[in-house]
This record gives structure tokens, C-alpha cells and sequence, in this order.
């Protein structure tokens, strides 16, 4: 890789960077960053910058990757492409696998597996046996194998003495517990929320308070045995005001919530649009606003896509019987630069903040730097490119996507990441 970027803008809101350079990529590198032209080697691709916007390497902490045990969904290799086709250069899988990733072996085996994107892989284990709620898993040996986060993703971890045990364990490596917010006796069975749309179609719901309920009794927990503690998918305007106020508080709490969360609400189910049903569910105009708010002033912290693929014939069944989950990598940056940024909802730092910075600080990872000498880790957006997304174009396994036929305006273009320059061909 030899590469000079002829006045692009560069943005990096943790070394106070933006403006335009002349960046030079040798070798893995960053070679040289200058106001000015910069007199390359002979052999270097040089490429228009004029309007393209270098960040940090964009991170999803929260994807799904289904491998092992359900490679015809998604599997670490098509997986990883997905990521860097959407402009990510790392991702961290969830533990909801088969069997669950709550032993150090299988931890272990995930890190291992080869994969051809030039994308850094973490992995989140599970928090107890089996992903069950009844016995904590090994944490510790978890956490020595590689794991940078414990969470029994897709099921709220509802024993209270277990979650005790686990943020008093975890703070000998100040280990991160993660979880899905759901409190299970209110929402046993349900399709979408419980609103005006499941009262039309005759579907099951899922109240609101549900999330808030869960979310509440972990802070409490958070605050009364010093756990780090992140709230996955937000979703609520309730869950939003108890995380602000746990900040306000001190605690060590952080939060994410969805692309899908922050431009669809319930209606986009339609008439049983299987490809927007996800867990938690889309919600109200009022939740909405209340996560973009959120986002927007810091209180949630990053942008996780959730990205939860399904094979085709599982999205066909009839609403009630189909799997929760839609991906997420491919239509990330269209999305949120589409609907959040070029309508001033989220700055173009705050946008670098919640999807390239704020979920390596969660986990406690180095934040790529834009300067000489440093190892180029970084994703080349197009602003300003309009584009229509084609889900037969993703390099994903799965199709379950809402977003199709969207037009989206801003994509990613390339991304740089372990001494390769990567195409983005969305």
C-alpha cells in the first residue's frame, strides 16, 4: 500500500484535527501529513481527496456473527467483509452462538479463525454457562483468553445475586458487563412494541417500561458494587433518562443504541414487514427523538448497528414466527450520515465520536491516531455521495434489511486498516 491523498479532510476530534492535507500512506503507515503538496515516490497511487473525509477507523461494538454453529446465516469471514464494506475497520461479536461463547477455548477459537478483510476482530463472552442465567461463566479465564466485554446478549441477566457476583469478580481486570435490557414476565411472546401498530395488526407488544424496569434495578446494582456497566440497544425515552441521570450520578455506565432505532419507528412494520422487526422493537416518534437527543448530547455514548443477520427463509415466515434481527454493517454510514448529520441532528465530530472513538474507550482499546509514524487505521468517507442501497451488493450472507431502496446520501469509500487499502463497493 502506497497512497497519497491529495487534500482530503481529515477529522479526529480526539487530536483537535480538521483540514486539508496531503496524506501519504506507505507500507501500513501514515508516511507524511502536510498542508502542502508532498513529494511521494514515483510508485505512489495518487487519489483526489477533494471531496472525500478521512476519520479513525469506524468500530461496531455490538455484531452478530453467527459462527460457530450458524455459518448458513452469517460466518467470521463474510462477516468481517460486511464490516469493511461498510466503512469498519473493528468489530466486536456477541456470545449468542451455538454453542454460546462462555468458554475460554471457544474464545479462543473465534480470535483464531482466518478471515481475509482487513478488519480487527474483538470478541464479547458470555456472562454466564450456556447464556442460561443461573451460573456465572468462567470470567476471568474468559477475559485471559481475549474477551474485552461479558454480556448474555439477547437475554437480561434477571438474577440479581449473579450480577452482583459477576461486577465484584470483573473488577480485578475492570472487566465491562454489557446488557440487553428486557425485563422477561412483561414481554413473554411479543412481536413488536406495545403500541397503536401491535393493537392494529393484533400482534403481542413489548412495553416500554420493560426496558426502563430492567435497565433501573442494573444500575442500582452498577452503583452499589462500582460495576462498569453498558446498556445495549437503547431504545426508550425512559432508558435514555436513567442512563442521563446515572452519568450525572458518577457511574461508570455507558450506552449505545441503533441506526434503526434512530430513523424508524413502529409504523415502519407496516403491514408485517418481517425485515423490521428487531429486538428491542421500534418504537414510538417520542422514543425516537428522545435517543437522537441522547446521541446527540453524549448521554448514549455510541452507535452499535446490532447487525443481526437471518437467512432468507426465516425473514418469510409469517410475522409472529419470524427470527428478531436486521443487518446493520452495510447501511450504518448511509444512514446515519443521511438522517442524523446532513440534517444537523449529530456533528461530523460527534459523529466520529459515537462511531469510531467512543466504542474503543468502552473497551478500554488505543484510539487510532492521524499523524506520521502512526499504523493507518482509518475509514475514507464520501460525504456527499449519493447512493441506492441494493442489498444484492452486500458482501453479507444475509438480505434482512429494511433499508432497501433507500437513497442514501454519504458512503464509505475505502477503508485502511492493517497495511491494506480496502474498496468499499456499496
Amino acid at each position: 500500500m502506497n497512497v497519497l491523498f491529495e487534500r482530503i479532510r481529515l477529522l479526529n476530534p480526539a487530536q483537535h484535527l480538521d483540514g486539508r492535507y496531503f496524506l501519504w500512506l506507505k507500507e501500513g503507515r501514515i508516511e507524511a501529513l502536510s498542508p502542502e503538496p508532498i513529494a511521494a515516490d514515483p510508485d505512489t497511487l495518487r487519489l483526489r481527496g477533494d471531496d472525500l473525509l478521512a476519520v479513525p477507523g469506524l468500530f461496531d461494538i455490538h455484531v452478530h456473527l453467527r459462527e460457530p454453529g450458524q455459518e448458513y446465516k452469517e460466518e467470521i469471514a463474510s462477516g468481517t467483509a460486511a464490516a469493511a464494506n461498510g466503512g469498519f475497520t473493528a468489530i466486536c461479536c456477541m456470545p449468542n452462538t451455538e454453542p454460546p461463547l462462555d468458554h475460554p477455548a471457544l474464545v479462543r477459537s473465534v480470535l483464531a479463525t482466518p478471515y481475509e478483510a482487513p478488519v480487527d476482530l474483538f470478541c464479547c463472552a458470555a456472562l454466564t454457562r450456556g447464556r442460561q442465567g443461573e451460573q456465572l461463566a468462567p470470567l476471568l479465564d474468559l477475559h485471559a483468553a481475549g474477551a474485552v466485554m461479558f454480556s448474555d446478549d439477547g437475554t437480561w441477566l434477571a438474577n440479581a445475586e449473579l450480577l452482583r457476583r459477576a461486577f465484584l469478580i470483573l473488577k480485578a481486570v475492570n472487566g465491562l458487563v454489557a446488557q440487553h435490557c428486557q425485563e422477561p414476565t412483561l414481554t413473554q411472546g411479543f412481536a413488536i412494541h406495545d403500541g397503536v401498530v401491535a393493537a392494529r395488526l393484533g400482534l403481542k407488544g413489548y412495553p416500554a417500561v420493560a426496558e426502563d424496569i430492567a435497565l433501573a434495578r442494573d444500575l442500582l446494582l452498577a452503583a452499589a458494587y462500582e460495576g462498569r456497566y453498558h446498556a445495549q440497544h437503547l431504545s426508550t425515552a425512559g432508558a435514555v433518562a436513567l442512563v442521563r441521570e446515572a452519568k450525572r450520578r458518577g457511574l461508570a455506565v455507558t450506552a449505545e443504541v441503533t441506526p434503526h432505532h434512530l430513523v424508524l419507528t413502529e409504523e415502519a412494520v407496516g403491514a408485517y414487514n418481517t425485515n423490521a422487526k428487531v429486538n428491542p422493537p421500534l418504537r414510538t416518534r417520542r422514543d425516537l427523538e428522545a435517543l437522537r437527543e441522547g446521541l446527540a448530547e453524549g448521554t448514549i455514548d455510541c452507535i452499535a448497528t446490532d447487525h443481526a443477520p437471518h437467512a432468507l427463509h426465516e425473514k418469510l415466515q409469517e410475522f409472529a414466527a419470524a427470527p428478531f434481527g436486521i443487518i446493520g454493517l452495510e447501511t450504518a454510514v448511509g444512514v446515519v450520515l443521511t438522517h442524523l448529520v446532513h440534517t444537523g441532528v449529530l456533528s461530523y465530530e460527534r459523529f466520529v465520536e459515537a462511531m469510531a472513538l467512543a466504542p474503543r474507550r468502552i473497551l478500554g482499546l488505543p484510539l487510532p491516531e492521524i499523524a506520521p509514524g502512526a499504523p493507518a487505521n482509518l475509514t475514507i468517507l464520501a460525504p456527499d455521495e449519493e447512493w441506492r442501497v441494493e442489498p444484492e451488493r452486500f458482501l453479507s450472507k444475509a438480505r434482512n434489511t429494511p433499508f432497501a431502496g433507500w437513497e442514501f446520501r454519504g458512503k464509505p469509500r475505502w477503508i485502511v486498516n492493517r497495511g491494506r487499502l480496502w474498496e468499499c463497493t456499496l
